[in-house]
């Protein structure tokens, strides 16, 4: 009797587990088709694009991890959205990659053209 009420208990707590996973599924399938989620996720996926390949101050470009350079994703982004500035995205790269990851491997000329590389993207929601 003792193993019988162990199975309903179990059964009860898997069935509440896969309807807790379901709910998520469910809200990350919303997420996905949300019009202004789709958009936020191709920016990203744009700013990663070009400082993955095009400022890549690690190098060794498709070796590294694809997200390696994620975490400047969002300051890039709030530059893009704000200022547009060419310097600040200039400085910001430069500080990065110089003071941040420990790099002196920079040229000024070549965040020149990240930078402008990064003011063609279209970053409105």
């Amino acid at each position: 009797m003792a193993r019988g009420i162990f199975n309903q208990r179990h059964s009860e707590r898997l069935r509440v587990r896969f309807e807790d996973e379901s709910h998520t599924l469910r809200g990350l399938t919303t997420l996905m088709t949300n019009p202004r989620e789709k958009r936020a996720a191709k920016i990203q996926d744009s700013i990663r694009q070009i400082l993955y390949y095009d400022w890549s101050p690690i190098g060794f470009v498709d070796l590294l991890p694809k997200d390696e350079y994620d975490s400047y994703i969002a300051p890039v982004y709030r530059i893009l959205a704000g200022t547009r500035s060419k310097d600040e995205l200039v400085d910001f790269l430069y500080h990065t990659e110089t003071e941040t990851m420990g790099l002196g491997t920079c040229s000024r000329e070549h965040l020149c053209d990240v930078a402008n590389k990064l003011l063609t993207l279209d970053v409105s929601l």
